[in-house]
């Protein structure tokens, strides 16, 4: 794969723009993975005690919260996101040409059933 090399050394992709969003799309979905999770794990470990924490605490504390279920949300998004381009990366990479489009395309279904049944489950879990 040769292209400009980025200040880590990875190359960018030159082809097709599709690809040069995908490799931003990758990254900037890491730097929110990194956020998100440092905010999950504070909020579990130190802004609540965990002992405190179970089943039911969580679906009567966690979850009547529009600001941890939108951050619960936003990590849930940027795990596909980052996941599913991660995946199309590695399919472009090794999958002969032939078979290529038809993984991609249950890739792509794959991607969008859980970004519907992810979406969903935030937006519809009943509380109390």
């Amino acid at each position: 794969m040769s292209g400009r090399y980025s200040r880590s050394g990875r190359p960018r992709p030159v082809g097709s723009r599709v690809d040069l969003y995908v490799w931003y799309a990758v990254r900037i979905s890491s730097l929110a993975l990194f956020v998100l999770a440092l905010a999950h794990f504070a909020m579990t470990h130190f802004v609540y005690d965990p002992a405190d924490q179970s089943a039911e605490w969580v679906r009567q504390m966690r979850w009547s919260s529009v600001t941890l279920r939108a951050l619960d949300w936003g990590m849930l998004m940027a795990v596909l996101v980052h996941g599913f381009l991660g995946m199309r990366t590695v399919l472009q990479d090794y999958v002969p040409s032939r078979l290529r489009r038809v993984a991609l395309g249950i890739l792509y279904a794959l991607a969008l059933a859980l970004f519907v049944l992810g979406t969903q489950v935030v937006l519809t879990l009943k509380i109390g």
